[in-house]
């Protein structure tokens, strides 16, 4: 199982660099026309250790014995695949999707025998679809909060670092979700948790005598960006691997003003009444990052390691 898993990792060569440890694996940039983005912002490179090794079989082989149900069957993972890096559509392929989410979905799958199918939802769905049944986990760069755990168990593995993305030179001088913000319009994504973060500045500012930010919503990442570069909005808050890669993306055009902390983990969700199915995702899910297993998809996908944690779980009655 893991080893199909590897050999996709793999299956690349180039020649190597930095002095051999690492192979570089160019990523294509044919989603660009669907997503309104240029290709440096499909994460131009990933880096591959060349000795990767797959999680012990014998871990994976003792779950599927404690969970049976799973194994054998195909279950949905409701996405919004918007995400370079995490989720998005397949250069090669457009009826599918890669990224680091779709890796670590389907290495959990095959750690605990089952495959996964896709289903495309606006971000602000993805709960609605999993707590009607039309999915049976999401995995899709999602935050892990009180509020959203009345909505689904989580099982949560990385802390939550976000970008506060401005247009080069910063002009408004934003320095963070704070009063900085004051009179300034953010362009974010409808459903995420910086909305209500920055809605709450309002009373701060009209203190200051300020104006209270205005808040444009959109669907995806591309827009939010494009909204900046447009000049109809003047930040955007979101995930810093993102936000990285939209500098990169538009090095004359756009700058990361800063970097903050929110008291959050991602986390995948799953529904509320399937207990054993959380515990089940949970335990494949320490197995992987024991292994390094999810390290490595994190490195493939040129996204941050360091912001792992250990799996737990988030739930509310």
């Amino acid at each position: 199982m893991f080893k199909r898993l590897f050999d996709d990792i793999r299956g690349v060569r180039t020649d190597r660099g930095l002095g051999g440890r690492w192979r570089n694996v160019a990523l294509g940039g044919a989603y660009v026309m669907a997503l309104g983005m240029p290709a440096a912002l499909l994460m131009p490179a990933l880096l591959i250790p060349s000795n990767a090794q797959a999680a012990p079989p014998a871990a994976c082989q003792a779950l599927q014995a404690k969970y049976p149900a799973l194994k054998g069957k195909t279950l949905v993972n409701a996405i919004n695949p918007h995400t370079p890096g995490y989720e998005a559509l397949d250069p090669k392929d457009p009826s599918k999707y890669i990224g680091f989410d779709i890796d670590l979905g389907e290495a959990i799958g095959e750690c605990l025998g089952f495959t996964l199918t896709y289903k495309a939802v606006t971000f602000a769905a993805l709960l609605t679809t999993l707590s009607s049944g039309q999915a049976d986990i999401v995995i899709s760069d999602i935050y892990a909060t009180e509020e959203r755990a009345k909505a689904a168990d989580f099982i949560t593995y990385s802390k939550v670092f976000d970008g506060v993305l401005v247009a080069k030179g910063n002009p408004k001088k934003i320095t963070g979700i704070n009063t900085s913000m004051c009179g300034a319009t953010a362009a974010e994504n409808t459903g995420y948790v910086e909305v209500p973060l920055i809605q709450n500045l309002a009373a701060d500012c009209k203190k200051e005598g300020k104006a209270e930010p205005s808040i444009l919503l959109f669907d995806n990442n591309a827009n939010c960006i494009q909204a900046i570069l447009a000049g109809r909005a003047d930040t955007y808050v979101n995930d810093v691997n993102t936000v990285d890669q939209a500098v990169k993306a538009y090095p004359d055009k756009l700058e990361k003003a800063t970097a903050v902390t929110l008291p959050y983990s991602v986390g995948i969700a799953v529904p509320k009444n399937k207990p054993e199915f959380r515990d089940a995702v949970l335990a494949a899910l320490i197995e992987l990052q024991k292994a390094g297993i999810e390290t490595e998809l994190l490195k493939k996908w040129s996204l941050d390691a360091g912001f792992l944690e250990e799996p737990r779980i988030l739930t509310t009655n």
